[in-house]
């Protein structure tokens, strides 16, 4: 099946009895769920893309959060992640994590990408949190290919799934389609792996 020929479409992952993995197009600052994943800068600072529509949703109280961890701990390493509260969203937490700048592929982008879905579910989990929603981390400004980005992320977001405590889903949340035809992709050579993938047509 090509997802590409619909307009929109839902693309539904079950990686376990209950854990699930949804990607679908839509603005990340809507999600009711418990935490976001914000594609930060290393100084938590308001960017551009999804990190400035983050912060513009959320509301001064973020920025003045970030700020304050930004003074106690420094900045934060590429392929790290950390929680703050969410100001005006409606999420309950945003776990902020710097995604690697494209620099031809050769210098350790893959695994920084990895890192960064994997340290946010790590925090997720700690917190005892049930749901995230992530965008593609590191495709805007940052320059990644989507397609490499995609291949990067969905296996990481499966593999950690299955080891949360807690967490049961898992959003990714895209901004447009040619990024969710990307990542459909990506999910769908999962099914080589025994995975059940659902497209739905909207």
């Amino acid at each position: 099946m090509d997802p590409g020929q619909y307009k929109n479409y839902i693309v539904t992952m079950q990686v376990g009895d209950s854990d699930h993995i949804r990607l679908e197009l839509g603005n990340i600052t809507e999600y009711p769920v418990d935490a976001i994943a914000n594609a930060a800068n290393s100084e938590l600072l308001p960017g551009g893309g999804v990190s400035g529509a983050i912060h513009r949703a959320a509301g001064p109280a973020l920025a003045a959060e970030c700020h304050r961890l930004r003074a106690e701990r420094g900045s934060l390493p590429t392929g790290h992640a950390v929680a703050t509260g969410a100001g005006q969203l409606k999420a309950k937490h945003v776990i902020h994590t710097v995604g690697p700048v494209w620099h031809g592929g050769n210098h350790g982008e893959a695994e920084n990408l990895a890192n960064c879905y994997r340290e946010s579910m790590r925090v997720a989990d700690e917190l005892n949190l049930q749901s995230i929603a992530f965008p593609a981390i590191s495709t805007g400004i940052f320059g990644y290919p989507l397609e490499e980005a995609a291949r990067v992320a969905i296996p990481v977001v499966v593999e950690n799934l299955q080891r949360a405590k807690h967490l049961v889903a898992v959003f990714v949340v895209l901004f447009d389609k040619a990024t969710l035809d990307a990542f459909a992709s990506a999910a769908m050579a999962q099914q080589r792996a025994g995975y059940k993938v659902v497209i739905a047509a909207l």
